[in-house]
């Protein structure tokens, strides 16, 4: 695969590997660096992309995001058969990249951690971002089974890095309700009956409000997430005390121990009894 960037470069330095089959969760499948002085137009790519723009300034032009300026140092993500347009001013910009592809991506995108309406992220932590894209382009260039898992897992800690810095760059004014009070407030009443209508006026915002919110934050519906947690602690419930399985349910909220025994063997594939005798400690 060739990345028909069309552009004028200074210098460059592009790897591109062919990903592994034990590699489907993620896959880092090319990465390069270039000082480049003109523009990317309407190209698609068949797998995913990070351009690191290390110095100099330009645009993203998306389907999703429309067109944005891009000031360095930033990041933008490239989505699969999406056409885009980017490049530098007249100064030209120095660009890192990487291009990715495997199931994990979709949990990427589910998370939100990386968005094609808001694809790019200003860095205030430019150092440890520049520090990862090197790693993934010397792990590709080693190319053994283990630098590619290690390009995968330095891929991955890019993605995390700028979902959080993207939170952290968010204006107050934007923000809306206390996300993070929120979700602390479900994880402390988790083991409690919690009426979402009330819970969400509490906090100042309509119920499809906080359904929306909260699945964007953790993945899960407010009532998913509760119920996640009340089965994580009957999990430690079970594997450190010796209560009943009805003693265990009532602790996590549920008062009929048989809709708890359903419950748990649906989520976990066993019922408490058989966790119990698999990870139960003497």
């Amino acid at each position: 695969m060739i990345l028909d960037f069309s552009l004028t470069m200074k210098t460059t330095n592009a790897i591109y590997r062919s990903p592994l089959a034990a590699m489907g969760g993620l896959a880092v499948t090319g990465s390069g660096n270039q000082y480049v002085m003109h523009s990317v137009r309407a190209r698609k790519l068949p797998s995913y992309a990070v351009v690191l723009v290390e110095h100099g300034k330009g645009f993203l032009e998306t389907e999703a995001g429309g067109r944005q300026s891009v000031k360095g140092p930033a990041l933008f993500w490239l989505f699969p058969n999406r056409q885009h347009s980017y490049g530098p001013d007249a100064d030209g910009w120095s660009e890192r990249w990487a291009l990715f592809e495997g199931s994990l991506v979709r949990d990427f995108l589910r998370l939100r951690l990386i968005s094609e309406q808001s694809p790019i992220t200003p860095l205030r932590n430019f150092d440890r971002v520049q520090r990862l894209f090197q790693s993934v382009h010397a792990d590709l260039l080693e190319d053994t089974p283990l630098a590619r898992a290690s390009a995968a897992s330095a891929l991955h800690r890019i993605v995390i890095q700028s979902a959080q810095q993207t939170h952290l760059a968010k204006p107050a004014a934007q923000e809306g309700p206390d996300m993070a009070g929120i979700i602390e407030a479900l994880r402390s009443r988790a083991m409690e009956p919690l009426d979402m209508t009330a819970f969400a006026a509490e906090h100042g915002i309509s119920p499809a409000t906080l359904r929306r919110k909260v699945t964007a934050e953790v993945g899960l519906s407010p009532k998913g997430f509760q119920l996640r947690l009340r089965m994580d602690h009957a999990k430690e419930l079970l594997a450190t005390t010796d209560d009943k399985i009805e003693i265990i349910a009532a602790k996590v909220g549920i008062v009929d121990a048989f809709y708890f025994s359903r419950l748990f063997h649906e989520r976990e594939n066993c019922t408490p009894r058989e966790f119990r005798a698999q990870f139960r400690r003497s």
